[in-house]
């Protein structure tokens, strides 16, 4: 799959690993709609895009995951701006367990919202021509880490959202490819600030220090090679990819296979 001329909206778009989504995306020719709730940096992030080339392919657009009324406020933007939307990557997250709640609606609901939003734009069962959504997921959804049960439990629930949704595309015909991506640690504010985010579990944060001596600390354009590889390769549908920094390899979460039935 070329990207030259696609639309991607990516949310959570302006630091980190979304800005990393966004540039890859961008450079391999697709229009790009940055969401997020930091107008600042949203904006910084698609001044120096469209700087690029000259050309105002990337647009950004204020908006909380958390409203499913900016959700599809901000989807019909972006269609109605550059004629359509062919990727998503439902990115926006935060670990947080002490404001556990927040950390659900965000990474879960958040992800279910973005989703039921894109395809109304998307789905060739809409009149839409297809795409594929990429959900961003953690090695914490395949491995749960002990100092971080809630969000190890939105991680995996983002997994197994992302693979059902694959499986209803295919029997129903949504024309949509539907992943995972389930980074190990990557270097942004999140892990900058994890300690102070552990809550009740504070005492527990040693796992995480070797999960970081075990797996190593990612960049966001290591995450974003692998955002790249699901994204064009339209074999990949209902696919978990775990990256580590490690060996620089994707390896297939594929112990429970997906459960369809025959309509």
């Amino acid at each position: 799959m070329s990207l030259k001329g696609k639309v991607a909206v990516v949310t959570g778009a302006a630091a980190g690993i979304g800005k990393a989504f966004c540039e890859i995306l961008f450079r391999n020719g697709a229009k790009v709609v940055l969401l997020d709730v930091n107008p600042e940096a949203g904006k910084s992030v698609m001044e120096a895009l469209n700087k690029e080339d000259g050309q105002d392919r990337a647009l950004f657009l204020s908006c909380d995951v958390r409203s499913e009324e900016q959700l599809k406020a901000a989807f019909k933007m972006a269609a109605d701006t550059f004629g359509g939307i062919d990727i998503v990557c439902n990115n926006a997250g935060v670990l947080d367990e002490k404001e556990w709640e927040l950390t659900l609606d965000i990474n879960l609901v958040g992800v279910i919202k973005g989703t039921y939003a894109a395809m109304e734009h998307m789905s060739k069962l809409n009149g839409g021509r297809g795409g594929v959504i990429v959900n961003t997921a953690s090695i914490a959804g395949i491995r749960p880490l002990v100092c971080c049960p809630v969000y190890s439990a939105s991680k995996s629930a983002v997994i197994h959202f992302a693979r059902a949704m694959a499986g209803a595309s295919t029997l129903v015909g949504y024309g949509i490819r539907f992943n995972a991506i389930c980074p190990a640690l990557v270097q942004t504010d999140l892990l900058d600030g994890l300690n102070s985010k552990l809550g009740q579990f504070a005492a527990l944060k040693q796992p995480t220090q070797q999960l970081i001596e075990k797996h190593g600390v990612l960049s966001p354009s290591d995450v974003a090679e692998c955002l790249l590889e699901l994204v064009t390769d339209e074999s990949k549908n209902g696919e978990a990819l775990m990256v580590t920094s490690q060996a620089k390899t994707y390896t297939p979460f594929t112990s429970i296979p997906i459960i369809t039935l025959d309509l």
